[in-house]
């Protein structure tokens, strides 16, 4: 996606110049490129204590209706002749003289260098005389003229003016008149398009029908030229996503809470629909469960108190105290935080000020169960005392996310969520590693830990490879990000077969089963 900018603003926000064409134009091959871009200006910017900053989602929808604009050119002169092209610059020079039209033609290219100018490889007068693909750099040039002005005549491009400003070009040449004589010829060719209009009409209408929005605008060329786009049109949609994704509401909480009300199968509070149980043929027990929930290593440390003993292993919870939950009536345990803990969810708490601070009982490293509560063993200990006192476990499954430093992250990088580049170029991953696994670093965001930004994704390093990979932080689509976790790809189907064989592992020990975050299923 192309669109032009100045020398100036090139030398002032120092871009990339992989960046740029050799015709000058800026290319963004990807969403990654646009981000670049302009994070570049918003840095300038808020040094500058500017506090307008602009997005990669229009910067690509303004890069992106330019190159639309350059494919309907190249369609209109493939469709009507390269004739036209000539007889166009042609009359300019015969209504504007050459000289002038020389002129104006050689401040453009000093003021919006072609790559070898602003290299000071080529000299501006070197490259008017010669070709590029066949094609006049002189004629070129006039075409690229237009471009600009379809830019700056464009309401919608307003906060980005600073990188095509045309004010000393039409101030200083016969810019200007040049334009009025492009319309005027266009109006005299074979008109063009789904609507038959000419080129210079046609190319002004999604502006002129969409005027203050970029993602607008490229809607209406997607409903009215979407025949002419070819293999740009899905390009197209790709921009239109990005500038949802940047625009889309942001979760400001549920509101005042409401009871659903499930008696006699009334339609509960939050639905339009009767709430439908679908027990399984073990429905003599399951809708007359009662249970008691408990968060694991709390309730030994209470019990360890209770009975003046250390109280740390499943094995070894009372049965005074299995007793006491039958005899109140419960027929559920739900034991919270079963699972092997990540251990760089403790290492992030404890960095950010919490010295005493354990694992997330929801950021895992594997399912099973954990060391420090006996493991296996003193689990099946548990179990089988609970069901000899009618009480059944039930546990948490995790469906969406594993820990970081999860042996899934370690093996299996390709199951998460990822990207090759950061999502955004200010953030940086310098601050400590966070993996057990010598052959992989895991580097949390930097701006979590001072505490100014939330964080989407985190570094993954494979020393034995050199690849990098950004895994995104585990999300319900409900809150910010959980910077402890990765957020599994559901779309690969080993995923979908892993974590279904996950399912029936902790089924297999627990026959009732919370699981987190259940609408990521």
């Amino acid at each position: 996606m192309e669109f032009h900018v100045s020398r100036a603003a090139r030398d002032r926000f120092l871009f990339d110049q992989t960046l740029f064409t050799t015709d000058g134009n800026v290319v963004f091959a990807n969403f990654q490129a646009a981000r670049q871009f302009a994070a570049l200006i918003n840095d300038y910017r808020q040094k500058r204590n500017d506090n307008k900053p602009i997005t990669a989602g229009q910067i690509n929808a303004l890069g992106m209706i330019d190159e639309i604009f350059h494919l309907v050119l190249h369609k209109y002169y493939e469709d009507n002749g390269q004739i036209i092209r000539h007889a166009l610059f042609t009359e300019l020079e015969t209504k504007i003289g050459k000289q002038r039209l020389d002129q104006a033609l050689s401040h453009f290219v000093d003021l919006f260098p072609p790559s070898l100018v602003y290299q000071k490889k080529l000299s501006q007068e070197k490259y008017l005389k010669g070709q590029t693909n066949g094609v006049s750099n002189t004629e070129r040039e006039l075409e690229e003229l237009l471009m600009l002005w379809l830019t700056n005549a464009n309401p919608a491009t307003a906060p980005f003016a600073e990188l095509f400003d045309e004010n000393e070009l039409a101030n200083k040449t016969a810019y200007l008149q040049i334009i009025d004589g492009i319309a005027i010829f266009f109006k005299h060719q074979p008109h063009f398009g789904p609507e038959h209009q000419d080129l210079v009409t046609m190319l002004r209408m999604p502006a002129i029908m969409v005027p203050q929005s970029l993602g607008g605008q490229l809607e209406y060329i997607r409903t009215h030229w979407g025949q002419l786009l070819g293999d740009k049109l899905l390009k197209l949609l790709g921009s239109l996503d990005l500038i949802k994704e940047e625009t889309r509401p942001v979760f400001e909480g549920p509101g005042t809470t409401q009871v659903p009300d499930y008696a006699n199968g009334a339609i509960g509070a939050f639905g339009d629909h009767a709430e439908i149980e679908r027990f399984s043929p073990d429905s003599d027990w399951m809708p007359n469960v009662v249970m008691m929930a408990k968060n694991t290593f709390v309730w030994l440390n209470q019990l360890s108190r209770q009975y003046n003993r250390q109280i740390d292993r499943l094995d070894l919870i009372p049965d005074e105290t299995l007793d006491e939950l039958a005899n109140w009536g419960f027929t559920g345990l739900w034991l919270i935080g079963l699972w092997e803990r990540s251990d760089a969810s403790r290492r992030i708490k404890q960095m950010c000020g919490n010295p005493d601070a354990v694992s997330s009982a929801y950021s895992l490293s594997r399912y099973r169960i954990a060391e420090r509560l006996g493991g296996e063993p003193a689990y099946y200990n548990l179990s089988q005392r609970c069901s000899q006192r009618g009480i059944r476990l039930a546990s948490d499954m995790v469906p969406n996310h594993m820990g970081i430093d999860s042996d899934w992250v370690y093996d299996h990088p390709e199951w998460f969520i990822q990207r090759e580049h950061s999502p955004f170029p200010a953030y940086t991953f310098n601050g400590a590693d966070l993996s057990n696994n010598p052959q992989i670093s895991i580097n949390l965001e930097d701006h979590y830990y001072s505490r100014s930004d939330a964080a989407v994704v985190f570094k993954r390093y494979d020393h034995r490879t050199g690849q990098t990979a950004y895994l995104y932080h585990g999300n319900d689509g409900t809150s910010m990000p959980w910077n402890d976790t990765a957020q599994l790809n559901y779309l690969n189907p080993e995923v979908r077969e892993a974590v279904i064989q996950t399912i029936l592992e902790v089924a297999r020990k627990f026959p009732i089963i919370r699981f987190d975050a259940a609408m990521t299923l």
